[in-house]
């Protein structure tokens, strides 16, 4: 039997990216659906959440999840440019915010295409694996949308004919992770238990298992 799990899941979340080799692996290993979910991250969700915050949090974080990344070996560097537009010595964050508003987009069209695991795996690593600079110059997202068979205009286009469609499936996202008990990203979602970051993975598997998850077969 087939068990499924939901993905709330940033562009911006260092942990968000660093969850998805574990989670991809997951996929491959066991008889599992992982439905990731985009959302908009703290700073569109919840307006001066960084202002409001213990100062010392942002510099945890990115202490962090260096040394998460070195320790499972994957690929790291903070994005160039940031996908939030804001100021880090004020910690203001702009009104208009082109980058995130289309990462999110663009997951929500994956998500409605029922692959949006595959694609944001494409995407965060474009975003994440510390190669390029300038991702959302030249092709670097076409090029890797479409090796995940995905065709980025087609998807740009579809969301610019519909925007309202894109947005309230992230809506939709967002009220769904709320009520599964948990504010930040990534949280597993698994019959109606959350599991907040990538790592609680082994504990979501562990409770997975005791409702009958299954390795796939070789």
């Amino acid at each position: 039997m087939t068990l499924s799990v939901d993905l709330f899941f940033s562009f911006r979340s260092p942990y968000s990216y660093l969850a998805l080799p574990r989670t991809m692996q997951l996929v491959a290993d066991y008889d599992l659906a992982v439905n990731l979910r985009p959302v908009y991250p703290l700073a569109v969700r919840v307006p001066g959440f960084f202002k409001k915050t213990n100062p010392q949090f942002l510099r945890y974080v990115a202490i962090d999840s260096v040394r998460v990344a070195k320790h499972a070996n994957i690929p790291f560097r903070f994005p160039r440019p940031d996908p939030i537009v804001q100021d880090m010595t004020t910690l203001d964050v702009a009104e208009h915010q082109p980058y995130i508003h289309r990462l999110t987009r663009l997951g929500a069209a994956a998500q409605l295409e029922g692959r949006s695991l595959a694609f944001t795996d494409a995407i965060s690593r474009v975003l994440w694996g510390g190669s390029i600079t300038g991702w959302n110059e030249g092709d670097h997202l076409a090029s890797a949308a479409s090796a995940a068979g995905f065709n980025l205009a087609a998807m740009d286009a579809a969301i610019t004919a519909d925007l309202d469609r894109y947005e309230r499936v992230i809506a939709a996202n967002e009220q769904d992770h709320a009520a599964s008990g948990h504010w930040g990203v990534p949280t597993f979602a698994f019959e109606n238990e959350p599991f907040f970051g990538q790592d609680r993975i082994d504990l979501l598997v562990w409770r997975m298992e005791s409702k009958g998850l299954s390795r796939r077969e070789k």
